[in-house]
């Protein structure tokens, strides 16, 4: 078979589309893109995709495979996260300057030799604005920072790492604080760094919750660890938790730059959790130099009230004879007054109720009298009655004829052949009209 001149292989051809990249994208370009699947390996080198998603859809528009050389990676992936106190992991986005390259193998890929941290941060600062939005919006912002401290904050619910360095520097503030102040402080353990921060610290506060222990204040506090680990203090839900939770939230999670959405949203930021122990020992030395000012108060003042106060029962006692006078008096005249008014209401209702018993009794006369006159009218009506009674017309000779049952008043009423009952005193009998 004869053989095409044109025809190359494959290598001859990506070869081709090397020199073709080289020749035509010789610069190093600044590039926006989003981390994905960011590796490292044994010799230290970092493998990662950098993609581009639709900002409706959220579908892939662009990916491109990336590298960044482990000489470059051990000086750049410190150099950003100090810078933005962010881990250099998947989901973020990023401003890096890249060769553009093409391998015969492995294909197109751009290799990282620079990045601008500042992309990265504003775009955090997004983040969080975004999710400070949201809260306010949803009118929860700043409900935590309106709760009222407690005048004693003793019994402290912590949140953080039991191994954590700053835990125990915490505890050992409160413990041996210069005033010989009490605290009781009691550990709710939680991950405060890595992908489990959030759901860790939410969980935790769920517990504090249902311990049904009447909590002073939250701490929640970090102690140590890198500041790349901040992200987990940036969400939504987290935020959202504890901006409702019912008691004041301190927060001392150890950086001092940039505040987190969890900082923002607290009853009280500080530091770290030796400032955290600070700011409780302080609010008792101020609660406790009150408690000193009103006992001064009261010693400085008791004494002067009590003198007044002698003096004011010395006057009434001296008033008593002649004020128990003019008030027997006073009982006296009101006795004779109120006597009076019952003797006067007494003989006023004694003419009422004899004047009653008199109306009384001529009713009984009246009605005793109709009583009469109505049994005599009876005894008339009865008397009539009987007298128009048919018995007694019958009794005296009189009959009575019936056909049909109805009583026969005029001839006209019969025909010949008809029927006819006639009523005797004693008996009936019946006959026929010829």
């Amino acid at each position: 078979m004869e053989t095409n001149n044109r025809s190359q292989s494959l290598v001859e051809l990506n070869a081709l589309v090397r020199r073709s990249i080289r020749t035509c994208l010789p610069d190093e370009y600044w590039v926006q893109a989003e981390l994905s699947d960011v590796r490292s390996n044994y010799s230290g080198h970092c493998y990662l995709e950098f993609v581009q998603k639709d900002t409706k859809s959220n579908a892939l528009v662009a990916k491109a495979r990336g590298i960044i050389w482990s000489n470059v990676y051990q000086l750049l992936k410190p150099y950003f996260e100090r810078e933005t106190g962010q881990a250099f992991v998947s989901g973020i986005k990023v401003l890096v300057k890249v060769t553009v390259d093409f391998h015969e193998l492995y294909g197109y890929s751009l290799t990282v030799v620079d990045i601008d941290p500042s992309y990265t941060l504003g775009d955090m600062v997004r983040r969080r604005k975004e999710i400070l939005r949201r809260l306010e919006a949803d009118g929860i912002l700043t409900m935590n920072k309106e709760l009222e401290l407690p005048e004693l904050l003793q019994r402290i619910a912590v949140i953080s790492s039991a191994t954590a360095a700053g835990y125990g520097d915490f505890c050992n503030q409160l413990e041996h604080n210069a005033f010989g102040f009490v605290f009781y402080p009691k550990l709710f353990p939680a991950v405060m760094q890595g992908d489990q921060v959030e759901i860790s610290i939410i969980a935790a506060l769920d517990k504090i919750y249902a311990s049904g222990i009447d909590w002073d204040a939250v701490v929640i506090i970090r102690g140590g660890g890198a500041t790349s680990d901040l992200s987990g203090f940036d969400t939504y839900d987290l935020a959202a938790h504890c901006a409702q939770f019912p008691l004041p939230i301190i927060t001392g999670i150890g950086h001092e730059r940039d505040d987190t959405v969890l900082d923002l949203i607290s009853h009280t930021r500080v530091k770290t959790p030796t400032a955290a122990a600070e700011f409780l020992i302080n609010h008792q030395r101020q609660t406790a130099e009150h408690l000193e000012a009103l006992a001064l108060f009261f010693a400085e003042s008791l004494p002067d009230r009590i003198r007044r106060e002698k003096e004011r029962l010395e006057r009434c006692v001296s008033r008593i004879p002649s004020q128990v006078q003019m008030r027997l008096q006073r009982e006296t005249f009101r006795q004779e007054r109120l006597g009076k008014r019952m003797e006067m209401a007494w003989q006023t209702r004694l003419v009422r109720e004899q004047y009653r018993l008199q109306v009384e009794q001529r009713l009984m006369s009246a009605a005793g009298r109709r009583l009469e006159q109505e049994q005599h009218r009876l005894q008339l009506l009865e008397q009539r009655v009987q007298a128009a009674s048919p018995e007694v017309l019958l009794k005296r000779g009189y009959s009575l004829t019936l056909k049909d049952g109805k009583a026969v008043t005029d001839i006209a009423q019969l025909q010949a052949g008809d029927e006819v009952e006639t009523r005797l005193a004693k008996g009936t009998f019946r006959s026929k009209v010829l």
